[in-house]
């Protein structure tokens, strides 16, 4: 039994299940009625699974409606250029209309589509329903007065442009005869063909003999066909719009120089290259800094000097965990620190290692998500540090277990950060390396206050600074 055409072209181009290509087939069915009794040409499209395009699947022409369509376009693909109205009811799962829409044979529609649904309430097609919009006004012979001609630099010798918006478009604009020879370019147009073939004058030279590139637009016949094309390290995007009811078949081209965004593209992709191999060094020789620290604390040192060498460590780890997680996204191009996930990363670490063991570690976070970049992570980093050292080196003396609570809240403005623990409590706030460090982080680097909360026990430290470019939240 051979299969139909939405099974083969879902099977080949599509990543639908056999249970959505049966409820297609169902739909399919009834089609040609809803054709017949709207007067309008009926489409089934599914997305390619690969490719950012649709294609059609299933069609229904009404008996009564000549002139839109002259042969099938089962199989043919769907540019989001082209009708936008399809791919905007895939991406929003709801109805989506346009009143002008191009279709594959280059004729101008009014286009309503609707997602279709699995029992999932997946998206796995969308019905087109498409009517031929009707010219207002009959074109003429002349060329220089068609509707569609947003051209006016004529290729012949003693022509006069004729001014009109395309002098300012950066797109090249180019009409062609049924021999693909130019009929029509604006300025960009003549200066692309110009630059490309060497040629000043092309009149009588078909476009795809002296641009062979452009073979493969006009091998698609009457499609309206959408191409990449990358050449002598140019690129362009090319758009074919096959132009019809006219004495002459007419192809219009609308070409698009993307060299210097793909130039800029990859300048920016060198740069955050450069960018992650500066991240992996500074993270290696942290790393390095730190062997070396435990390969001196490998020697006779007194419990005191050995605490200082810790918290050293300690202090290079909060550091290098920054850029961890940076590098850790390759598509990470801002250099966002999630600072919650930096938060538990350092404090397991340093509970992990502390002559503590029992410690319980606490997370609060609100479902706040909140990134920074790299520079103010850092300084989040080893304050995280210096509070939870303060905690783990004087809130528990004399006890074998403890808790300490990390929380975080937001308002429209600030973020604020809770360290809390349940131990002896701070008797007097004593000037110490430490507490310098925390404090100059928060008022200079995030712009923020720190306080001791009073409290009957154990230590409560707040950290309150503003949500600005290089702090911000994202929410659910």
């Amino acid at each position: 039994m051979s299969l139909s055409n939405i099974q083969s072209l879902c099977q080949k181009y599509t990543s639908l299940s056999a249970t959505d290509v049966e409820k297609l087939i169902e739909i399919e069915a009834t089609l040609s009625y809803y054709a017949e009794l709207t007067d309008c040409y009926m489409f089934i499209d599914c997305m390619l699974e690969n490719l950012p395009h649709a294609i059609v699947v299933a069609e229904a022409f009404p008996k009564t409606e000549s002139g839109l369509y002259e042969k099938s376009v089962i199989g043919k693909f769907v540019f989001e250029s082209f009708e936008p109205a399809v791919f905007a009811a895939f991406k929003n799962k709801e109805k989506s209309s346009i009143t002008r829409a191009i279709t594959q044979e280059g004729i101008t529609v009014e286009q309503n589509v609707v997602p279709l649904f699995n029992d999932q309430q997946q998206v796995i097609a969308v019905l087109i329903q498409e009517k031929k919009v009707e010219m207002q006004t009959t074109p003429i012979d002349d060329f220089r007065h068609m509707p569609f001609a947003l051209i006016e630099h004529i290729v012949e010798p003693n022509s006069q442009p004729i001014p009109v918006v395309s002098d300012l478009l950066v797109e090249s604009i180019i009409l062609t005869n049924h021999e693909n020879k130019v009929i029509y370019s604006n300025p960009a147009g003549h200066r692309f063909i110009s630059e490309l073939s060497g040629l000043e004058r092309f009149d009588n030279v078909a476009l795809n003999k002296i641009l062979p590139f452009l073979q493969e637009v006009y091998d698609k016949g009457d499609d309206v066909f959408f191409l990449e094309i990358t050449i002598d390290r140019k690129s362009f995007i090319v758009k074919k719009i096959p132009i019809h009811d006219q004495k002459d078949k007419v192809t219009l081209l609308i070409i698009h120089d993307l060299t210097e965004l793909k130039l800029k593209e990859n300048e920016l992709m060198m740069k955050t290259f450069a960018i992650r191999e500066i991240h992996h060094r500074v993270k290696n020789n942290l790393q390095t800094v730190t062997s070396l620290l435990r390969l001196q604390m490998r020697n006779d040192l007194s419990a005191s000097s050995a605490n200082v060498f810790q918290e050293a460590l300690n202090r290079i780890y909060s550091i290098s965990s920054v850029y961890e997680l940076i590098l850790e996204n390759e598509d990470n191009a801002e250099e966002k620190v999630d600072v919650i996930a930096l938060s538990k990363k350092i404090g397991h670490k340093m509970v992990g290692t502390s002559n503590t063991p029992s410690i319980q570690l606490t997370f609060h976070d609100d479902n706040v998500q909140l990134f920074c970049h790299a520079k103010k992570a850092v300084s989040l980093a080893l304050i995280i540090c210096e509070l939870l050292q303060n905690a783990l080196k004087y809130a528990f003396i004399g006890r074998e277990e403890g808790t300490i609570d990390i929380q975080f809240q937001q308002d429209a403005f600030s973020i604020s950060l809770y360290i809390s623990d349940n131990g002896v409590g701070m008797q007097e706030v004593k000037a110490s390396f430490g507490m310098e460090i925390i404090t100059r982080l928060v008022e200079y680097d995030l712009a923020g206050t720190f306080s001791i909360i009073p409290s009957e026990q154990g230590t409560h430290t707040h950290i309150q600074f503003p949500v600005s470019e290089e702090v911000f939240i994202l929410n659910d």
